[in-house]
């Protein structure tokens, strides 16, 4: 077995590489190549964690695995510990042999950017200038960077909860020579894209925020009970998911479907517009929005990619299990 700590990823994982193998994952689900497990989410009872199991099978890429872990809402102010912990495995599909171990934490951060990356590569407009960003947190700067390197954006604005947190967001923009701007809400008619990342149960964005040929990707809601958006916005939008089942019953879709705003057979696969069965985006003024819920799938894409780095570069632990 294979083993590449948590420490060793942040110097093997390149943005790049993880886009390559959320992107390669998509296509492969959307051909019927690749599926996820149903995923295992649960209160725990204890510091208020949430903790689950995501995990699948990619026939293409030859990837079996799970990962484990969840939130622990405390770790930052008593452990001075990201709240986010994770661990995946990976087992050879031939003999269901353990084959690898890796962190998860830095993975999930640049595979959950890599996800609304994808979809604004495949569905923003061509002349996207300007990124809205709805969140400040952790994840927002990953979001950020990852879609920078999607469209030619001239200006990142940004809106959070805790305004005392856009600092993050300032700081990023800076790095890639850009101006930033805090705006209320409805100064998010201003963006060619826009981001959410919360932890939000409320909607924050509603349709008025939003102007025709505006993509939005949702990052934040994975639970049932989360809401980032106004149901109203996925019935105005052409929608699309990492994952249909997922999509309605943890992310985004869940609220508009329950609402009978839209339908199962109105959300369609971004892999199926990676792979060219579906056009995509089909008009300038069409409103596109990607529910990413994360997928094991990608967790275990990125890990095998991990693992192939970690090899190559002669870093990874080998044990005998």
């Amino acid at each position: 077995m294979l083993i590449v700590p948590e420490r060793q990823i942040p110097d093997l994982l390149t943005r790049s590489a993880s886009f390559t193998a959320v992107e390669k994952v998509f296509a492969a689900m959307a051909a019927g190549q690749a599926y996820n497990f149903p995923v295992i989410r649960e209160a725990i009872g204890h510091e208020d964690a949430l903790y689950g199991f995501k995990g699948g099978f990619d026939r293409d890429g030859h990837t079996l695995g799970l990962k484990a872990g969840g939130y622990w809402p405390h770790n930052l102010e008593k452990r001075e510990l990201i709240n986010h912990q994770s661990t995946v495995f990976l087992f050879d599909p031939d003999s269901g042999m353990i084959s690898a171990m890796v962190g998860g934490n830095y993975m999930t951060a640049l595979r959950t950017a890599a996800a609304s990356a994808v979809s604004i590569q495949h569905l923003a407009r061509p002349d996207a200038k300007v990124i809205g960003m709805i969140g400040a947190g952790h994840q927002a700067t990953f979001q950020l960077r990852a879609a920078l390197e999607q469209r030619p954006f001239e200006k990142v604005i940004g809106w959070n909860l805790h305004p005392e947190m856009l600092p993050n967001l300032a700081a990023v923009a800076e790095e890639a020579g850009l101006p930033f701007e805090a705006v209320a809400l409805d100064g998010m008619t201003e963006a060619d894209v826009i981001i959410t990342i919360t932890s939000s149960f409320a909607p924050s964005l509603l349709a008025e925020h939003v102007s025709p040929g505006t993509h939005i990707a949702c990052m934040g809601t994975d639970t049932k009970g989360k809401q980032e958006l106004e149901a109203a916005l996925l019935g105005s939008a052409t929608v699309f998911a990492d994952e249909i089942d997922q999509s309605i019953t943890l992310g985004e879709a869940q609220h508009a479907i329950a609402a009978g705003l839209i339908s199962r057979d109105d959300i369609t696969e971004i892999g199926a517009v990676i792979n060219g069965t579906h056009p995509g985006r089909s008009s300038a003024e069409e409103i596109t929005l990607f529910d990413g819920t994360g997928v094991g799938l990608q967790d275990l894409a990125v890990a095998a990619a991990v693992v192939d780095l970690a090899v190559e570069q002669g870093v990874a632990i080998e044990v005998d299990f």
